[in-house]
């Protein structure tokens, strides 16, 4: 009944996804296995993508050539660009989605994609002989073979979903969960641990009264997430968000449910998402803080559906209820389905390698929420890598690592192996030391040549991009060869407070002030627009950023100099650390159970201290 494949991947969520689009289109034949069909790419938790870093990691994902920006584009109902009155370096792309278009517009894209086949069927075990992963078993008995697997489970292994005192299994609610892995990959000599994330109750738009709320609308620019497909989103089509407050009222009903909550009771073992706390964990944990702020946020185009964002929680049905209808636009509020917490297995991501490839099996991959992360974005990224590197492992290609300094994609792999999590992980730009070169605006500057390279960037893609880096050159050579005179921008200085010019400058240095962009000088000086015009406006913004932030830029990029020599500096498998009295006891402990391939990747294990780092270089030189 079945072929072998070159890689099958398990779970057909925002990683499942990637990673099966990513290994069929570079060229293997590639299988994947879900529960159900049905719920392909299920935006399980709330309808948006992006945010800051979120965006960030959806637009390298577009700029390597996987889907999920594509996907976004087309399905996005709000765009916002958030933080646009700090530095590019924060600027943090965000789409309300439609969430039924997204998953659509995703099978679409998969069933459009060769060598990828479909099959429904629960994962019930792996094959696995000398240490190498042949193949799974699936709920049926089957019994498929490949050359290499990526588990992207999300949270369907041993998944138990709490709501007030009631608990059952489930991966998503009214979907059940799947067991047999964990319980083999132990027996594998794999370490596992549980972890929580939760959902909030989805109410009845119909039912709110929208004007005790404040209205949050998009922007009048939609750039998107994808370089290579602009969104048809109309600035003036788009759905409003609104924003509103709980109170003391809606804190102290939700306080008479904590005798039955599961969380604070102690029947969820797993540790919760710090950065996206429950409504129950927030007011228990800010107790001083008389309100919470509330997003709700429509669920697509033409359903009433809502999300209420911030209202996370795992208390009892009718607690949930009576504290909604205090909050102010949900009085008569009707539900659809109460909030819940759900607990599930995941293997601490020390036990892979950067490829994701795990280091007890070969040929098996882990992706998304099985690594320890939160997240749509976080998921989807890992899925895309590990899709790449299983097909390169069973091509014999060399597999695709990024750096620190290349991608957030490779902050997050390299904080995952280096540091682990005991709680959910979720990506901010204050991860990133590098932030200022890993813009928004630059993914594709910084990544498209790579996807190129791997056969999932097509030609039109680096063309696009060459043509773009010559827009951006010439823009720069033009802003400083252009002659701006005073009498034509001082009253667009003067208005943006800033001193006006008494003599004639440069458009490159005028620029550089702060407050002053290339809309305003391009509105204001004719000779500046006559010489830029037929210049895109991303290049032309690309163009104003590097002008702006050099200096930054500059000094990044020598940071990223000085700490290359310490990435060229390789630590054999084979190095004896035990060997090495000198070392902490924590350093030793961490080197031998990561086995850092550099000096530089041992320098960022957590606990590892820099004499810890000066004393491995004395005995390496040895």
């Amino acid at each position: 009944m079945f072929n072998e494949y070159d890689v099958i991947v398990v779970g057909a969520g925002h990683a499942g996804c990637e990673a099966a689009a990513a290994a069929a289109n570079m060229g293997s034949r590639t299988l994947l296995v879900t529960m159900n069909m049905q719920t392909i790419a299920q935006m399980s938790c709330n309808p948006a993508m992006g945010g800051i870093a979120k965006g960030q990691i959806v637009k390298e994902i577009d700029a390597l050539g996987g889907l999920s920006g594509i996907v976004t584009n087309r399905s996005m109902i709000q765009f916002r660009m958030l933080n646009r009155s700090k530095g590019p370096a924060m600027w943090s792309p965000r789409a309300q989605s439609d969430r039924m278009l997204f998953a659509q517009t995703w099978r679409e894209l998969l069933e459009q994609t060769p060598n990828l086949d479909f099959y429904q069927d629960i994962v019930s075990e792996l094959i696995i002989k000398n240490g190498v992963v042949n193949g799974i078993v699936t709920g049926l008995g089957h019994e498929i073979r490949s050359k290499a697997v990526v588990l992207t489970n999300g949270t369907f292994l041993n998944g138990v979903i709490h709501i007030g005192e009631k608990n059952f299994g489930g991966g998503r609610v009214a979907e059940k969960s799947s067991t047999g892995i964990t319980e083999q990959l132990v027996s594998e000599g794999f370490e596992s641990d549980r972890l929580k994330t939760g959902t909030p109750p989805r109410i009845d738009g119909r039912s709110l009264d929208y004007s005790k709320m404040e209205e949050q609308k998009g922007d009048d620019e939609i750039s998107g997430f994808s370089f290579a497909e602009k969104p048809s989103l109309l600035p003036q089509n788009q759905r409003s968000c609104w924003i509103t407050y709980t109170s003391q009222a809606v804190h102290d009903i939700l306080k008479e449910g904590f005798d039955s909550s599961p969380m604070f009771q102690g029947r969820i073992q797993g540790t919760g998402p710090r950065y996206c706390p429950s409504i129950e964990d927030k007011i228990n944990r800010f107790s001083d803080r008389e309100r919470h702020q509330l997003f709700v946020e429509p669920e697509g185009w033409n359903t009433v559906e809502i999300y209420v964002n911030g209202f996370s929680t795992s208390l009892s049905e009718n607690v949930q209820y009576q504290a909604l209808r205090l909050v102010p636009g949900f009085e008569k509020c009707k539900m659809f389905r109460p909030g819940y917490a759900i607990e599930y297995d995941y293997f601490p991501p020390t036990q892979l390698n950067f490829t994701l490839e795990t280091k007890g099996i070969e040929n098996l991959f882990f992706a998304g929420q099985i690594n320890g992360t939160t997240g749509y974005e976080e998921a989807a990224c890992q899925g895309l890598i590990a899709g790449i590197n299983a097909h390169r492992k069973v091509s014999q290609q060399s597999p695709l690592v990024l750096k620190r300094s290349e991608a957030y994609i490779g902050v997050l792999i390299d904080d995952l192996i280096n540091k682990g999590t005991d709680e959910p992980y979720r990506m901010f730009t204050s991860r990133a030391e590098y932030r200022t070169l890993l813009r928004q605006d630059n993914a594709d500057i910084r990544l498209t040549s790579i996807g190129h390279q791997l056969g999932l960037a097509s030609d039109d893609r680096i063309r696009a991009l060459e043509k773009k880096i010559n827009e951006v050159e010439n823009i720069k050579l033009t802003l400083n060869n252009t002659t701006i005179e005073p009498e034509e921008i001082n009253n667009y200085l003067e208005s943006a407070h800033s001193s006006p010019l008494q003599l004639r400058q440069k458009a490159s240095q005028v620029i550089l002030r702060p407050g002053i962009n290339m809309t305003g000088l391009l509105n204001n000086t004719k000779t500046l627009s006559q010489n830029l015009a037929g210049f895109s406006a991303d290049a032309i913004e690309q163009a104003e950023i590097q002008i702006k932030y050099d200096t930054y830029i500059q000094k990044e990029k020598e940071l990223v100099e000085k700490m290359s020599h310490l990435e060229e500096l390789a630590i054999p498998d084979s190095f004896n650390y035990e060997k090495i009295n000198s070392l902490s006891t924590e350093a030793r402990q961490k080197f031998i159970k990561i086995r850092p391939a550099t000096l530089g990747q041992a320098s960022r294990i957590s606990g590892v201290n820099p004499s810890d780092i000066q004393i491995l270089m004395v005995f390496m030189g040895r």
